[in-house]
C-alpha cells in the first residue's frame, strides 16, 4: 500500500529574516522622510507666520514715517538718517502732538523708541526713548543690506546719485526705503524672506523745508 505524502508548504527561518529586514528597512525609510517632510513643513509654517509678522511691523513703521511733521519744538521732521537708525517726528498715539520716534535694529529686532514732548513751555524732548516697542524679529540683514535708504527729490530722474549717502542730510530726504531680510534659521542664508517697503513723506517739498 503506498502512503500519500503531505508537502508542506511554508517560508523558512532564513526567509522571516530577510523578509523582516526589507521590513524594517522600508519603515525606517518612511520614518525618515516623514521626519524630514514634518521639519520642513513645520519650518515653512514658521517662516510664513513670522513673514506675516514682520510685513505687519514695516507697514507700521511707513506709516509714521509717510506722516512725519515737525516736532512741537519746532525741530525739523527728520533728526538723522543712518543705515540702521533713523529718527523722525511723528504723531505715534494720534493725540495731537508730534513724538519723537527712534527706529533702530538691536541685534536681530527692529526697535522703535517714542519720546513725548515736554508739558511746559517752551517744549523740549528730553534724551532718549522714554518707551520701546519690538516691531519686527528674525532680521538678518547683512552689512551691505542696511535697513533704510534714503532718496532725494531727484529722484528716480537721478539714479546715479540715489540712494544718498548715509548719514544723509536730513533736508534732502524725501523717500525712504524700508527692507528687511527676515529669516527664523539664520543658517539657511538662501532662504530669506524679503519684506520691501517705500515711505514718501508727505508733508516734505522742495518749496518747504521748515526755515532750513
Amino acid at each position: 500500500m503506498k502512503k500519500n505524502r503531505q508537502k508542506y508548504i511554508g517560508i523558512t527561518l532564513v526567509e522571516t529574516l530577510i523578509a523582516i529586514a526589507i521590513f524594517s528597512l522600508g519603515m525606517e525609510g518612511f520614518t525618515l522622510l516623514f521626519t524630514r517632510s514634518w521639519r520642513q513643513n513645520a519650518y515653512v509654517l514658521e517662516m510664513g507666520q513670522t513673514a506675516m509678522a514682520v510685513s505687519r511691523g514695516v507697514n507700521e513703521m511707513v506709516g509714521y514715517i509717510r506722516e512725519v511733521r515737525q516736532g512741537e519744538n519746532g525741530a525739523y521732521p527728520v533728526v538723522s538718517a543712518n543705515g540702521n537708525d533713523l529718527v523722525v517726528f511723528s504723531d505715534y498715539d494720534r493725540d495731537g502732538a508730534a513724538e519723537r520716534l527712534h527706529f533702530y535694529r538691536s541685534g536681530s529686532d527692529v526697535v522703535m523708541g517714542i519720546r513725548e514732548p515736554s508739558a511746559g513751555f517752551p517744549v523740549t524732548y528730553a534724551a532718549g526713548d522714554q518707551e520701546t516697542r519690538v516691531i519686527a524679529v528674525r532680521i538678518v540683514n547683512e552689512v551691505s543690506n542696511p535697513i533704510f535708504a534714503y532718496y532725494d527729490s531727484d529722484y528716480p530722474e537721478d539714479s546715479v546719485n540715489n540712494p544718498i549717502l548715509t548719514p544723509a542730510v536730513a533736508p534732502n530726504v524725501r523717500l525712504i526705503r524700508v527692507t528687511l531680510h527676515m529669516n527664523i534659521d539664520p543658517n539657511r542664508a538662501p532662504d530669506n524672506i524679503i519684506i520691501q517697503s517705500f515711505a514718501e513723506m508727505r508733508n516734505l517739498n522742495d518749496h518747504d523745508r521748515f526755515g532750513l
